[in-house]
C-alpha cells in the first residue's frame, strides 16, 4: 500500500487506482489514474509532487458551496483541465448529509444513515454526469487524471468503483480498494481535517461519531450495488444506460489503462 498512497502534508487520501488484475488478462497500469480528498490544505511541497504526476484532467465532485469553502490549491501553471459536478438539489457530501439527519447522532445512527445515502448515491444525476465526463476522457488515454471529492471516499469511491467495474476489476478488489481510505496515509490528520469541516456546518464533536463519517465499510458499497442491482438488473446495464459504458467504451478504457 505505501507504494499505492502518495504521502503529502495537506492533501488526504491521495492514491493510485490503478494496479489490479482485470477481467480477460493484464493489470490496470499504475500512475495514471488517482483519487483524493479536497487538495484545500495542500502545501507548497505537497504541490511539487502533484506537478510531477502530469495531471491532464481533474475532476472534483464537490458541489459549489463545497468548492468556495474549501477552494482546491493547484501548481504554479497548471495546465490540466478541471471538470466540475453540476449543484444537486442538496448541497452537501454524503458524510455531512448524513449527519444532518438526525439530531441524536451515534456511531450506529451514523452508519445507517451513510448505508441509505449509499442506497441512492448511484441515481444522483450530478454524480452520473460526471463519472460518464470521468470515464470518457480517461477512455481517450491522453495522460493522467484525478478525481476526487471532499474528502475522498463516498462520491469518490463510488465513481472509482465505476471505473473498476467498466475494466472488469474483481469486486473483491473493488472493495479493497475503497476500504483503503481507512488506513492510507496519515489516517489521524485526515480524521481531523475532515472534522473541522463537520464541526463547522453540523456543531458535532463527538471523536466516535466523527470517525464513524470520516470512515467507510463494505456495507456502504454493497449497498449501493445492491439497489442498482435492483432497479437495473446489473451493474453492467446502468453504466451502459446511465454512464455511457457500452461495448467501445469498455474497448477504449482497457486500451488507455490495462498493460500485460
Amino acid at each position: 500500500m505505501p507504494e499505492r498512497v502518495l504521502a503529502l502534508e495537506g492533501v488526504h487520501n491521495f492514491r493510485d487506482c490503478g494496479g489490479y488484475p482485470v477481467a480477460g488478462g493484464g493489470r490496470m497500469r499504475r500512475g495514471v489514474t488517482w483519487r483524493s480528498g479536497q487538495h484545500h490544505g495542500a502545501t507548497d511541497a505537497d504541490l511539487v509532487q502533484i506537478e510531477a504526476l502530469g495531471l491532464t484532467h481533474v475532476f472534483d465532485l464537490r458541489t459549489s458551496v463545497e468548492r468556495a469553502r474549501r477552494s482546491c490549491r493547484r501548481p504554479q501553471g497548471f495546465a490540466g483541465t478541471v471538470f466540475f459536478a453540476e449543484d444537486p438539489q442538496r448541497l452537501s457530501a454524503p458524510h455531512l448529509a448524513a449527519a444532518q439527519t438526525t439530531r441524536q447522532r451515534t456511531p450506529d445512527s451514523m452508519r445507517e444513515s451513510l448505508t441509505r445515502n449509499y442506497g441512492t448515491i448511484g441515481f444522483r444525476p450530478e454524480l452520473q454526469g460526471l463519472i460518464r465526463q470521468y470515464l470518457a476522457a480517461v477512455a481517450q488515454g491522453e495522460g493522467a487524471s484525478l478525481i476526487n471529492c471532499m474528502a475522498g471516499k463516498d462520491r469518490t469511491g463510488f465513481a472509482v468503483a465505476m471505473l473498476h467495474e467498466a475494466l472488469g476489476v474483481h469486486r473483491d478488489d473493488i472493495l479493497e480498494d475503497y476500504l483503503l481510505t481507512n488506513t492510507a496515509g496519515d489516517v489521524e490528520a485526515r480524521i481531523a481535517s475532515g472534522a473541522a469541516t463537520i464541526v463547522e456546518i453540523t456543531g458535532e464533536t463527538d471523536p466516535a461519531v466523527i470517525r464513524v463519517l470520516m470512515g467507510v465499510e463494505p456495507e456502504y458499497l454493497q449497498t449501493a450495488w445492491a439497489a442498482i442491482e435492483e432497479r437495473y438488473g446489473s451493474v453492467e446495464a446502468y453504466m451502459e444506460q446511465e454512464l455511457g459504458v457500452d461495448a467501445a467504451l469498455k474497448e477504449r478504457l482497457r486500451a488507455a489503462l490495462v498493460e500485460g
